[in-house]
């Protein structure tokens, strides 16, 4: 079975303190659909938690305009650890989260009103495409983008992830990943040089090359619809000198931990990995069918691209639609064709108000 990328399941935003943090990105992002939590411990993660098992609070949260989800996730046995200095644009590994919003005045005017640290005016891309910054209560940096695509109309002004801007170190080493394995194949941009819209935003007066990614097929996953299209947007400072931004840190500490794919055909992808030169670092796929993740079910592996991101893919085997009567849904059994709608609109049962 050849492999398939469904879209952008998620980002991994590692917070201190998961309460207060998933509560500001209810309130402001409007992620307020919890599709699984739980607290455990990462045992299979030792190659990114300095070698021993890790216990964690964790909670995939999601959007019901459409795109990817944030997994928000709390260190419980040792103290989160934030960077010892200021992240600045193009720092090794993720930078920047991409929100998806296609009514991107409003968007913007609603964060100002609403006193969030919004970053400059709205401004144009490479591309052209309308799209502005902030930063939220807890240092992470997003992109606020004009994109047309909504799963389904709701009063919030953005949606769901739409992508994310990773920092290398080499841009051509990092292509074989990004470009090769992820088959984010369609090249919207290739510049270099110093870029306006950039201004405002931490080390943004630099010089980069610049190169914006997206798929040019159309996915077919059971969730495609909802993810919805994605981007890579990858940097490399030609003037400056990058720092790792999880040097002396580990996975789950704070800020942008993981970029992580919905797909089809791990053991494709293990093949893929492997033979690129990038081997699965952690599968949880070894020695049994399905990895139990409490209200879901699936296998799930990583792999470290050259600049330092962690990428995660997950296989969903079992998910619940309506966990109060029983109804989960085994993917195994139904294919790899797209959910019907109306069943995917059931999400926003899963809805946490305030």
């Amino acid at each position: 079975m050849k492999g398939k990328i469904n879209g952008i399941q998620q980002l991994g935003v590692g917070v201190e303190n998961l309460q207060e943090a998933w509560k500001w990105y209810r309130k402001n992002f409007a992620m307020d659909i919890r599709m699984f939590e739980e607290e455990a411990v990462a045992e299979l993660m030792l190659p990114h938690t300095g070698g021993q098992p890790r216990k964690r609070h964790a909670v995939l949260a999601l959007n019901m305009r459409g795109g990817g989800g944030f997994e928000i996730w709390q260190h419980k046995g040792k103290k989160p650890e934030y960077p010892s200095f200021e992240v600045r644009l193009g720092d090794l590994g993720i930078n920047v989260g991409k929100l998806k919003t296609d009514q991107i005045q409003k968007a913007y005017q609603t964060f100002k009103d609403n006193g969030l640290n919004v970053l400059g005016k709205v401004s144009t891309n490479p591309a052209g495409t309308e799209h502005f910054f902030l930063k939220d209560s807890f240092g992470n940096l997003w992109e606020v983008i004009k994109e047309k695509e909504v799963f389904k109309k709701e009063k919030s002004v953005t949606g769901g992830v739409l992508g994310v801007t990773i920092g290398v170190k080499n841009m051509n080493d990092s292509l074989k990943i990004y470009h090769d394995l992820l088959g984010y194949d369609k090249v919207v941009y290739d510049q270099q040089g110093i870029f306006s819209d950039f201004q405002g935003i931490p080390g943004g007066e630099g010089s980069f090359r610049r190169v914006l990614l997206r798929h040019s097929e159309l996915k077919n996953g059971a969730f495609s619809t909802f993810f919805g299209s994605s981007y890579i947007e990858l940097i490399e400072s030609t003037d400056q000198k990058p720092r790792d931004i999880y040097i002396g840190r580990i996975w789950g500490d704070p800020g942008f931990i993981h970029i992580c794919f919905d797909i089809n055909g791990i053991d494709y992808f293990r093949k893929k990995a492997k033979s690129a030169g990038f081997p699965f670092t952690v599968d949880s796929s070894i020695g049994q069918e399905t990895f139990d993740m409490g209200e879901a079910a699936g296998s799930f592996a990583y792999i470290q691209a050259p600049e330092g991101t962690l990428i995660e893919f997950v296989e969903t085997h079992k998910i619940p639609i309506l966990k109060k009567i029983g109804w989960f849904i085994d993917l195994r059994k139904r294919g790899n064709h797209p959910l019907p709608n109306w069943l995917l609109k059931l999400f926003r049962f899963k809805r946490v108000k305030e």
